[in-house]
């Protein structure tokens, strides 16, 4: 068995919380740690915390979106 702290890490950001639930469990259940953010301002406060290996972006999200995101990451 792979160590947590050994398996790839997953950011994912969705404003609509079924979603973000449904993705974070699917990448879990699929040997994966994943950590969820509803917006924009909460990814980047993840992403000072700690390191990802991917980080999967709702495009339509209220502030900035997904788009600007990724722009700047």
């Amino acid at each position: 068995m792979t160590e947590p702290s050994r398996l790839p890490h997953i950011l994912v950001v969705d404003d609509h919380r079924e979603i973000r639930d449904a993705v974070t469990r699917y990448l879990e259940k699929n040997g994966m740690r994943a950590s969820a953010a509803r917006d924009v301002s909460e990814m980047d406060t993840h992403l000072r915390a700690g390191r990802f290996d991917l980080v999967v972006l709702d495009v339509m999200m209220p502030g900035e979106d997904g788009l600007s995101a990724a722009r700047r990451l």
